[in-house]
């Protein structure tokens, strides 16, 4: 039905749009405070950028993407992250001539196709940080340093951060090799995308949700048992940094994130707050994005934060979030004169940052009263023919019903006051 949104899709109406605005400022505080700067990039980008970026092996790319063919005949694809364009961007622009590290965040829609479900929308919207330019695990912690702090402080209290190393290059083969041995006997009885993954990425084979093939990977060789000695001394200096910083953390060999790009640091923050264990915010490191998509060999590292699983997150954990007032004062008036006044004097308040409102259904005197008790105003101010003839106006207390009278050119001074 038309009046139906799309599946996958949600509406955020006016009773429920300033809890939003709430985590929004917050994600933007936190983000300025660790010196990380914006970043905006467009809705959709060339198909070509999450295929070699994400990986051709992973679900997004197989099952997910919304791609279409534009009048051009190009094939474009709406954003179902937000590292890769962040990647494309930092490239086109020329921004590894400037002083490294580069620090940014966002906060985007993404778009996915898969089947909606509680905290997961064929829409939905994300926070993300990228550090690109430096390679030391300082840059890592500090990003798990950011989703820690803003989680903690918008009042989430049953998380775990879970982190890994998934190697990189050079300890992979070994690995790869291993498992695949391992998997050689199951292969048949792999899911049909585990059994594409099992020449192309064997290791996704470790993240698949399927239950059987969670079974079949039971005692799999995990990547942490192949580190090369550069990966394992980055992954202690990982450690070493989230202990000086006072970040508590279990290591959890089986991460593996669901997109190609990651190498080394893996990680991801958990809750059984909302059903069973679900992930809130996952990244990792991603030193070869950069030369995949065909730029500069630049590290980078970040994470991706979903903003509807933080609502659902932070309402399972008790968080009240106060609900703005949408007006200071109501104007009630009494007759024609009173009425044109009124509108001038609702437009000079305005001016001076306060939020008026007035009637605009023709209510009685009586029902504008009551009309301004139900949008919760704070104050109102009554004018009739008397108040007119004295320059002053009635100001009400709405809570206690305290009436005082002041003077037209006064109340503003007056409301800012109160």
């Amino acid at each position: 039905m038309l009046t139906n949104a799309p599946k996958g899709t949600k509406d955020i109406m006016p009773d429920q749009v300033y809890k939003w605005h709430y985590v929004e400022k917050k994600w933007k505080e936190i983000c300025e405070r660790y010196g990380f700067k914006e970043i905006r990039t467009p809705m959709f980008e060339h198909t070509e950028l999450f295929q070699r970026g994400i990986g051709d092996t992973t679900d997004v790319v197989q099952k997910e993407m919304y791609t279409f063919n534009d009048h051009g005949g190009r094939s474009i694809t709406l954003k179902p992250e937000g590292t890769s364009p962040a990647v494309r961007a930092f490239l086109e622009h020329k921004t590894y001539a400037e002083v490294q590290p580069t620090k940014i965040y966002y906060d985007i829609p993404c778009f996915r196709y898969e089947k909606p479900q509680s905290g997961r929308l064929r829409q939905f919207h994300q926070f993300g940080v990228e550090t690109f330019g430096t390679p030391n695990m300082v840059a890592d912690a500090e990003i798990i340093a950011i989703g820690y702090d803003f989680l903690t402080e918008m009042g989430v209290t049953d998380l775990t951060l879970e982190i890994n190393s998934v190697g990189c290059p050079v300890c992979r083969a070994n690995h790869r090799t291993a498992l695949k041995e391992f998997l050689k006997p199951k292969y048949d009885q792999l899911c049909d995308t585990c059994k594409s993954r099992y020449e192309k990425n064997p290791m996704r084979i470790l993240d698949c949700k399927s239950p059987i093939d969670q079974a079949l990977v039971e005692g799999a060789p995990m990547m942490l048992d192949y580190l090369c000695d550069e990966c394992k001394e980055a992954f202690e200096e990982l450690k070493e940094n989230l202990e000086a910083m006072n970040i508590p953390y279990v290591v959890n060999p089986k991460i593996v994130r669901g997109l190609d790009y990651y190498i080394k640091t893996a990680f991801e923050f958990v809750t059984n707050s909302i059903g069973a264990q679900g992930t809130v915010c996952g990244g990792g490191r991603y030193d070869n994005l950069a030369e995949e998509v065909g730029g500069l060999p630049i590290p980078g590292v970040g994470f991706g934060l979903g903003k509807e699983r933080l609502l659902m997150l932070m309402e399972a954990n008790g968080v009240e979030i106060p609900e703005p007032r949408i007006c200071d004062a109501f104007i009630a008036t009494m007759g024609k004169d009173a009425k044109l006044f009124g509108q001038k004097l609702m437009r000079d308040l305005r001016k001076e940052g306060i939020k008026v409102q007035m009637d605009d259904l023709q209510r009685n005197f009586k029902g504008q009263f009551k009309y301004a008790d139900r949008i919760g105003a704070a104050y109102t101010i009554v004018i009739g023919d008397n108040e007119m003839q004295m320059g002053a106006a009635n100001l009400k207390n709405m809570e206690t019903g305290e009436q005082v009278e002041v003077k037209f050119e006064d109340l503003a001074k007056a409301i800012k006051e109160k």
